[in-house]
């Protein structure tokens, strides 16, 4: 006759502490060192499409104030165009650098 329930069998708890243990550890890693890695490479794309979508958004910018200076103020007379961009972007460029704040000088670590 054969019995329905398995007899009990110290090799499968055996695997079966050892695949747990190994699924632990592998769970361990992926916590502490895959998880991270992946959230930095997330966060770096990120940036990365922000700051191309950023350049894109001022260049079409500054071709749109060029071509709408150049029809309407100016008359085809591009370069008043192009000097008013640039006294523009040279006003705001001042204006950005007044307002930054200088990194703390670090002590020499020779003293």
């Amino acid at each position: 006759m054969s019995e329905t329930s398995p007899t009990p069998d110290h090799e499968p708890d055996l695997v079966d502490r050892a695949l747990g243990t190994l699924d632990h550890a592998l769970d361990i890693v992926h916590d502490k060192v895959l998880r991270p890695i992946l959230l930095a490479g997330r966060t770096l794309a990120f940036i990365f499409v922000l700051f191309l979508v950023g350049l894109v958004l001022v260049s079409v910018l500054i071709i749109g104030i060029i071509r709408l200076f150049n029809v309407y103020l100016f008359a085809n007379h591009v370069w008043l165009s192009y000097a008013l961009v640039g006294v523009l972007s040279l006003g705001a460029g001042l204006v950005i650098w007044r307002r930054r704040r200088p990194l703390p000088q670090r002590k020499n670590q020779h003293d």
